[in-house]
């Protein structure tokens, strides 16, 4: 499923959960308005949306696609999606790709740990605060 995740304009596409449990009976109208309310973004510009329903057996992602809405849904014959930790009262929390990954694949959250990477915004900065300086001598 991570190989199909959106991009917009050659950037990818921001993920979201939802960390309050949902009815799944909710379509495209209910689900974008939950995006409107809690999450306070447009759901046309191209990000992920994410929601788990109160047994934690089923998902839903909602995306916009140049020119229309589309929800994918998976639903598990066996176990439950586990939520990852949320950070006091927030409503909604943002996972990159591999997060989904894992919580689509039914990884243990807790037990995973991540190695140290290159990380490519760091050196962007580091070549605009150079130009700048450069600029300024």
């Amino acid at each position: 499923m991570t190989g199909m995740i959106p991009s917009v304009g050659g950037l990818q596409a921001r993920i979201y959960l939802y960390n309050l449990p949902v009815d799944m009976r909710r379509s495209f109208d209910g689900l974008m308005s939950i995006v409107q309310s809690e999450f306070e973004q447009d759901v046309r510009q191209g990000d992920l949306f994410l929601f788990i329903n109160r047994r934690r057996d089923r998902i839903k992602m909602l995306w916009w696609d140049d020119d229309g809405l589309a929800i994918f849904m998976k639903r598990l014959e066996q176990g439950t999606f586990e939520r990852p930790r949320q950070v006091a009262d927030d409503k909604h929390l943002q996972m990159d790709r591999t997060e989904l990954g894992l919580l689509l694949s039914g990884i243990e959250l807790k037990s995973v740990r991540r190695r140290k990477r290159y990380q490519a915004r760091l050196v962007l900065v580091a070549n605009e605060r150079a130009a700048e300086q450069l600029e300024n001598n």
